[in-house]
């Protein structure tokens, strides 16, 4: 787009579909019975579909991490319940076919000393193969990694499309 001489990207354009990376929303709340129940049935819908879930704890809250097939409609969710979160860029990756398939991913980061600070599993699967969310500490370096060395990264785009859906 341009305006007066100058050219510029639509901020849309930046995120889209096909961008290498998941979205997470990090959903900060108190650690009482039944929050997590009110929080998936607000979000647990028949036009949102929860891609991933983890859970930490500690006596008084909870840090719920949850990935969703469109993270916008998730974000208004969020929002419009009165939720305390924070969305950010998480890496989705296939596991590869390999006798030690955690072991492939975790051994390319490490060639390159970056760090994974966690990893839970994907309800996904596509031609046969499960998928991982990994939060490291160099997100572009750890992509460009991945896709130089054969990993396939799944995409936003991906999760609308994924064959096995468990």
């Amino acid at each position: 787009m341009s305006d007066g001489g100058e050219t510029y990207t639509d901020p849309d354009t930046l995120h889209g579909r096909d961008w290498p990376c998941l979205r997470q929303f990090c959903v900060f709340m108190e650690n009482r019975v039944g929050r997590l129940h009110n929080l998936m049935r607000r979000l647990e819908r028949d036009d949102l579909r929860i891609i991933a879930l983890s859970i930490d704890d500690s006596v008084d809250c909870a840090v719920v991490r949850l990935m969703f097939d469109h993270f916008e409609r998730a974000r208004e969710l969020l929002q419009l319940g009165g939720y305390s979160f924070i969305e950010s860029d998480i890496i989705g990756v296939e596991l590869p076919e390999a006798p030690q398939p955690f072991l492939a991913v975790c051994s390319t980061l490490l060639q390159s000393e970056i760090n994974i600070h966690y990893t839970y599993p994907l309800l996904y699967r596509r031609g046969g193969h499960a998928g991982i969310a990994l939060y490291v500490d160099d997100l572009e370096r750890g992509l460009e990694l991945l896709r130089d060395t054969g990993h396939r990264l799944i995409s936003e785009d991906d999760l609308l499309r994924d064959d096995e859906f468990f």
